[in-house]
């Protein structure tokens, strides 16, 4: 009973820190997001030459679900400095106009780009490999998708796992396993 009450004082008194603040566009403008020309190529030569992962966020105004991972969970100083650490992130428009190169080299709005991948919910993001062949997409060649919102444990679980490389591994443990394994190791009661 101990443990549960100390960890329940632990999360509530977890350092938060200020929302991202709303951009021109709409979209939360986190400190760790990149301002970039969009060419995903360049953007992961970027994110390699500082020894960091590539993530790509698709998000979009009035999202009231990027709005919840915004205000309760990147803003979370274990979250966001994870991230911040290990990552480096672009941010794209689900109904943005702004151009973008994907990997395959095809230019297109942003919102062809997630007319392209299949990408219908917000937010969602793209975790790329180290190395992407030139006849894939953003969406074909990503390592792992998070489609949508979680709270803190499973968006930390889904970056550590991607920063890990853990899908490369030769074992039974995909995502879902190793969150699991995560939460019992926590042994906080919190099923995230």
């Amino acid at each position: 009973m101990k443990l549960i009450w100390m960890t329940f004082l632990g999360l509530l008194f977890a350092p938060v820190l200020a929302a991202a603040e709303l951009g021109d566009d709409g979209l939360h403008k986190a400190d760790w997001m990149r301002d970039t020309f969009k060419d995903l190529r360049e953007d992961l030569g970027d994110a390699n030459a500082e020894g960091k992962r590539l993530a790509v966020f698709m998000e979009q105004r009035g999202c009231i679900y990027c709005t919840k991972m915004h205000e309760e969970v990147f803003s979370r100083a274990e979250v966001s400095d994870y991230i911040r650490d290990n990552f480096f992130v672009v941010q794209l428009n689900l109904h943005g106009d702004t151009e973008v190169i994907d990997f395959d080299g095809e230019v297109l709005t942003e919102k062809a780009a997630a007319r392209k991948w299949g990408l219908l919910f917000t937010p969602s993001i793209l975790f790329m490999p180290e190395d992407v062949p030139e006849d894939k997409t953003a969406h074909s060649a990503a390592v792992a998708m998070m489609p949508g919102a979680f709270g803190v444990g499973t968006t930390l679980d889904m970056f550590t796992w991607v920063n890990e490389k853990r899908y490369k591994l030769d074992s039974e443990e995909d995502f879902q396993r190793y969150h699991a394994r995560r939460i019992q190791e926590r042994q906080n009661g919190s099923t995230d």
